[in-house]
């Protein structure tokens, strides 16, 4: 993105025939990028070259470990199975004299082996290079952009192929270490059980009777200190957690159906912040293309629109079904109704993105440009997810509805009320048009993915810090208040326009009320963090918990304050507005959404994400937000008091070049923490094929000893 910089100048006329100097200038940017191509293939051939001699190294360095601290280290490792396969395999043996090895000979293989199953690989990490701008053409740096971006995949292609081939050789050579080792120790002496082995198997046998305490004997309560107990069994609002481990009463039909949800979001939240970086690329270089169907037009409701219903929707829903059957306590009604919804939903996207791209839309109406039988298939989905939550809630085993379930339901309720109103035309002549685009675009962002949100966090986040929710009391009020206030506040996007004067107070007054349910929800989620602030250090879902809730106060009540005729005057038509919507579906609907998948998938799955990428998705996300959305506000400020002032309207634009550029570099952090995060989605999933020799032995020598029972029996 620095080279957007040098696009962000104006536009010059250019001279009829051009100097020596300008075609100097072009060679040298040719020049750069072809050493930055060469740099590129230089670290990704050391990086191999590393590799390949960290596995050709292997024995040497073996042979050079020192034996002993070796040892210690191996013996810590071995869990109770191992052991007790060793003595088995040492009790089994028919010939005790056969294969005489000393005692330090086979500490020495076991402690080589071990090293050889454990070592660690060597990251090469290439350094970013800040590249100048080199031309004031944006198409001639597209092109040569354009060019080059298959060339550098499939280098990356070729380097991740070549390290699938050496991990594939590893594997071979540690299963061939792991053969050996299990053939050696097979042919052990009983005497080599030494017995700190015995009693590190001991060790790991030990478990508490949980009567440490207590004693044995019943309670009595003989001096009547205990009144009023309560035995009705209240309602479980809070999971064990368990770091990374798979739950063993989640369905394993329904973990399909969550990770598959989470996917499918995924790959929307690539697709539709990639295009939105190429319009971000065509504010400044409009050039960079000539095809009707990439034109900024039809691509920005395609950026829009496939993150609104199929990266956000998708997630919400996605972690919906996850939270609605287990605060329920009961398992999913349908799944079968689970999975056609995520068909139809999707192929409301694609086919939507087509439409839009082809230039086949509704005409107008920001995030309704799907034309009905699209958006149909969309409301089609919604309804099989209402059907399938409220049957789920109906079979509860508890009492109560837990508030994230008060949520959830309302949240799908309101967005088939909205889409009904928002596409039958019976109201939408004249004003009646404008009126319904302003509730059906606020209540779409206010009514569907804030309130499912927040459903979201009203579970994950007890969850996560394992304690209940500060107050039951302040999450009901947070919850009717929304339905109050933020179902009046459509039109105060159109203060001063042509509807009724009183229809704009009431928007505005509906504005002011949402401070009530904002402030509710903000107290109720930071003091659930009370007395459990130290674990947001240790955690790697809490910071985006907490990133969520302080955009949760300031992107709300910002919104509150642009809804004033006073700050209208200034803010509005400028690019405030995009701010501010960033600020909300991305600061707040974003963050809580991550919050919730990192809780949920490690839990399916059983596997966590790396830190460090999980730490770079965090801090890119959020540095690239803030860059993306500072400078447009504080420009957008001027831009506004410029046109009250008077100032022609092009002097606003050329002073929004500086921070257009801002919001170019904010979205390229934005857009690369995305890639991230869908790498850590990988991570979570994927299957681990590297082979551990230590495990491999012993899963050898289980084996056998299996077969010599199987054998004694036989015989």
């Amino acid at each position: 993105m620095l080279l957007l910089g040098g696009m962000m100048a104006p536009a010059k006329a250019q001279a009829a025939s051009a100097g020596a100097g300008n075609f100097a200038y072009g060679d040298a940017f040719l020049i750069s990028i072809g050493i930055l191509l060469l740099v590129v293939i230089a670290v990704a051939v050391s990086w191999l070259l590393v590799k390949t001699k960290a596995i050709a190294s292997r024995e040497n360095d073996i042979k050079e470990a020192s034996k002993q601290t070796m040892l210690d280290a191996y013996l810590t490792n071995l869990d109770s199975g191992q052991i007790e396969t060793l003595i088995n395999v040492s009790r089994q043996k028919a010939a005790p004299g056969k294969g005489r090895h000393t005692k330090a000979k086979l500490l020495s293989l076991l402690t080589g082996l071990f090293l050889c199953g454990n070592s660690t690989a060597l990251l090469a990490q290439p350094s970013n290079a800040a590249s100048a701008s080199l031309s004031s053409e944006g198409g001639i740096i597209i092109t040569v952009v354009l060019i080059l971006t298959p060339i550098v995949v499939g280098i990356l292609l070729l380097v991740v192929k070549i390290i699938n081939s050496l991990k594939q050789y590893q594997n071979k050579q540690n299963l061939a270490e792991a053969e050996r080792l299990a053939a050696y120790l097979k042919t052990l002496p009983a005497e080599a059980i030494t017995p700190e082995l015995q009693k590190r198997k001991a060790a790991l046998d030990f478990q508490l009777s949980h009567t440490e305490l207590s004693g044995n004997l019943p309670a009595e309560d003989e001096i009547g200190l205990l009144n009023n107990i309560d035995h009705k069994a209240v309602l479980p609002i809070v999971a064990v957690k368990k770091k990374a481990q798979k739950r063993p009463n989640i369905d394993p039909q329904l973990s399909k159906l969550v990770l598959w949800y989470i996917g499918c979001a995924t790959f929307w939240l690539l697709f539709g912040t990639t295009l939105g970086e190429y319009l971000g690329i065509k504010f400044v270089a409009p050039d960079a293309d000539h095809f009707s169907w990439l034109s900024f037009g039809r691509l920005r409701p395609v950026h829009t629109n496939s993150v609104f219903w199929g990266w956000a929707s998708l997630g919400m829903l996605g972690l919906g079904y996850y939270v609605v059957p287990r605060v329920s306590n009961t398992p999913l009604y349908s799944l079968k109704a689970a999975w056609y919804a995520l068909y139809l939903i999707n192929a409301a996207v694609i086919i939507g993105s087509i439409s839009l791209m082809a230039g086949l839309n509704n005409g107008g109406g920001e995030y309704r440009e799907y034309i009905w039988p699209i958006m149909l298939l969309f409301g089609i989905g919604l309804v099989l997810t209402l059907i399938n939550y409220l049957k789920t809630i109906a079979r509860r085993t508890t009492k109560e509805i837990y508030i994230s379930n008060w949520y959830i339901v309302a949240a799908v309720m309101f967005a088939l009320v909205i889409a009904v109103v928002a596409y039958v035309p019976l109201w939408q002549d004249g004003l009646g048009e404008t009126i319904i685009q302003g509730y059906y675009m606020h209540q779409g962002v206010g009514m569907w993915f804030m309130l499912f949100t927040l459903g979201i966090v009203y579970y994950y986040l007890p969850q996560q810090l394992n304690k209940p929710i500060y107050s039951y009391s302040l999450g009901i009020l947070a919850f009717w208040t929304q339905i109050l206030f933020y179902t009046l506040i459509g039109t105060h996007h159109f203060v001063f326009s042509s509807i009724p004067w009183a229809l704009q107070t009431v928007a505005i007054v509906g504005s002011a009320g949402m401070a009530i349910p904002v402030i509710a929800g903000t107290t109720n989620f930071l003091m659930t963090f009370k007395g459990a602030w130290h674990k947001i250090a240790g955690s790697y879902t809490l910071p985006f918990f907490l990133v969520g809730i302080v955009f949760y106060f300031t992107g709300s009540m910002q919104g509150t304050a642009e809804a004033f005729r006073s700050t209208n005057l200034i803010w509005h038509f400028t690019d405030f507005t995009v701010a501010h919507s960033h600020l909300t579906m991305y600061g707040i609907i974003c963050f809580f959404l991550w919050a919730g998948m990192y809780a949920v998938i490690p839990r399916l799955t059983g596997k966590e994400p790396p830190q460090i990428t999980v730490g770079a998705h965090f801090w890119l996300a959020l540095i690239g937000l803030l860059f993306y959305t500072i400078p447009l506000m504080y420009g957008s400020t001027m831009k506004g008091l410029m046109w009250l002032e008077g100032k022609p309207f092009i002097e606003g634009v050329v002073f929004m070049a500086p921070f257009w550029l801002w919001r170019a570099i904010g979205g390229s952090l934005m857009w690369l923490s995305h890639l991230f995060f869908a790498y850590n989605f990988y991570r979570m999933i994927a299957r681990n094929n590297t082979i551990d020799v230590k495990t491999k032995a012993f899963e050898l020598l289980s084996q056998d000893i299996a077969l010599n029972e199987e054998k004694e029996l036989a015989g």
